[in-house]
């Protein structure tokens, strides 16, 4: 599913009118229909109920009218507060604002701060609010009546319907423009906004829903939206029942390379989720001093005990037997518990570049990179970066903060500037291709917040690309999985507490779902946004 940034969203409604005829004022009626039947539905007694609809004088104040006047329809006693003078508001905004005049529906325009003192305790008195003051064309600050009237409605803690976009939300950056609506309930039009479903935004949207409002498809391909929502939809093709002729030497090999004293687990945890997710064979190689512990915890994977430096690390003197062991193998996983050791450094970004296969880097491997990357373009062979906040700013030079602060550009920079698939884990996770494309998980909860829950992600995502996946469609299979299974274990065991071990045990029934959904099915199983 596409998601959009607000001037795309401008570009497709113009093209729609320009092209395609369709009056703007259609558009608005069709949008606030939806938004009317999401009222009804998420809020059934609302007869019962006194609402108020908080507008402003643009095409969302418009969009709020046509919702009143639908629900006034309907018997619903309401108020409408407009935060402007009624000669402000134009156009199809302005049409609809005398429909409400002619149905008698109260509108009282609140234009100063005495204005709004005077209705503050009728104010108070409703029980559900509307929305619609600012949309996604805010580009500064919230400031005056609508700072004075978000800060109302938040007070209050009386379920809010926006409409589009939480006021205050920058739609482009999902940041708050210094105060922003926590909504119980949003409803946006055509498609999802960035802002929607990035952190902090998708803390202040609430449950989110999409309304079709009748934007074509071929005027959505026009404007060519670069970024996704991804959804079960979008992974459906990577969880088809497996041909009965399979066996082991039909569904991949993957070498892991990792461990070092006190990290075992690491790797350990790569190589057996590498195996739930499907793989058909793993060779785990680590220091050759190592491997008799490892061996005693691994009963289907296989182990390669390699040359080991004084420390109990590899090194150089392991660079030929792993290149050896890469013969026949259909994909490398690199890094989980290696350590930072000079010599491991240097073997990682040697293994990295004589690789004829795609290769996973998580970890350490990542960290062998710092300083090290312009060889990344020059490489034949896909590959695969699965970087935390931390790793990812000392990959690029920037404190975490930094990076967090807008998540998606830092993503998308580095896959086309380094030619990677790029998975920028955390609330979220971002997956940026080297195309250009960047897609927004919609699974995972803050139970993952534990050990081991990353090398688990690049045991799975390893595991999808030896099978045979296009390594692109492998790692929007793998991250959406991991999130899919440690919901499954938040709904069955609790929020949190479970382990990144609990999440490998659990990938085979996860995928079994995944492959009993029917393809096209439109809702998330995170229940995050719903498409009406």
């Amino acid at each position: 599913m596409y998601i959009v940034t607000a001037q795309q969203m401008k570009d497709m409604d113009r093209l729609t009118i320009e092209s395609f005829g369709i009056p703007g004022i259609v558009l608005m009626e069709s949008a606030a229909r939806g938004a009317t039947d999401a009222v009804f539905r998420h809020f059934p007694n609302v007869r019962s109920l006194k609402v108020g609809v908080a507008a402003g004088h643009g095409n969302n104040g418009g969009d709020g009218f046509v919702i009143a006047r639908y629900l006034a329809s309907a018997n619903v006693p309401l108020d409408v507060y407009l935060l402007s003078k009624r000669k402000k508001v134009r156009g199809d905004a302005a049409a609809n604002l005398k429909l409400l005049d002619r149905m008698k529906v109260p509108v009282h325009e609140v234009t100063d701060v005495t204005g709004f003192e005077s209705f503050q305790d009728r104010m108070r008195s409703c029980d559900l609010w509307v929305d619609a003051m600012l949309g996604t064309g805010l580009t500064s600050d919230v400031r005056g009546l609508f700072k004075q009237m978000i800060t109302l409605l938040n007070a209050a803690q009386t379920p809010i319907l926006a409409v589009d976009i939480p006021s205050g939300l920058d739609s482009d950056s999902g940041k708050p423009r210094g105060c922003c609506i926590q909504a119980t309930v949003t409803v946006t039009f055509g498609l999802p906004k960035i802002g929607h479903v990035v952190l902090p935004g998708s803390e202040f949207v609430g449950k989110l829903e999409v309304v079709d409002i009748g934007i074509p498809p071929v005027v959505i391909d026009e404007v060519g939206p670069k970024h996704y929502l991804l959804t079960q939809k979008m992974i459906m093709a990577a969880f088809q029942s497996r041909d009965a002729r399979s066996h082991k030497g039909t569904t991949g090999h993957l070498l892991v390379i990792g461990g070092s004293p006190g990290k075992t687990g690491a790797a350990i945890m790569t190589s057996q989720a590498a195996m739930r997710a499907g793989a058909g064979l793993v060779t785990l190689g680590l220091p050759k001093s190592l491997n008799v512990a490892v061996e005693s915890q691994l009963t289907e994977v296989m182990t390669e005990p390699l040359p080991e430096n004084s420390d109990q690390t590899l090194g150089s003197s392991a660079h030929r037997k792993i290149l050896r062991q890469l013969d026949r193998k259909n994909g490398l996983a690199i890094g989980p518990g290696m350590g930072a050791a000079k010599p491991t450094q240097n073997l990682v970004r040697r293994l990295i570049q004589a690789s004829h296969v795609p290769v996973v880097i998580d970890a350490d491997g990542l960290n062998a990179l710092v300083g090290n990357l312009s060889f990344l373009r020059k490489l034949k062979v896909p590959v695969v970066m699965t970087p935390h906040p931390g790793e990812m700013a000392r990959l690029v030079g920037k404190t975490p903060s930094e990076v967090q602060e807008d998540r998606i550009d830092e993503a998308r920079s580095f896959a086309g500037t380094h030619g990677v698939h790029l998975v920028l884990k955390g609330a979220k996770t971002v997956i940026a291709h080297p195309d250009g494309d960047v897609l927004v998980n919609t699974t995972g909860n803050p139970g993952m917040a534990s050990g081991g829950m990353g090398d688990v992600l690049t045991g799975i995502i390893s595991g999808l690309i030896v099978q045979g996946l296009p390594v692109r469609e492998a790692v929007n299979a793998g991250v959406y999985l991991h999130g899919c299974a440690a919901d499954a274990l938040a709904r069955e065991i609790g929020p949190v507490g479970f382990l990144a071990s609990d999440v490998i045990n659990i990938l085979p029934s996860q995928i079994r779902e995944l492959e009993k959904l029917p393809h096209g099915d439109p809702f998330c199983p995170s229940a995050f946004v719903r498409v009406l």
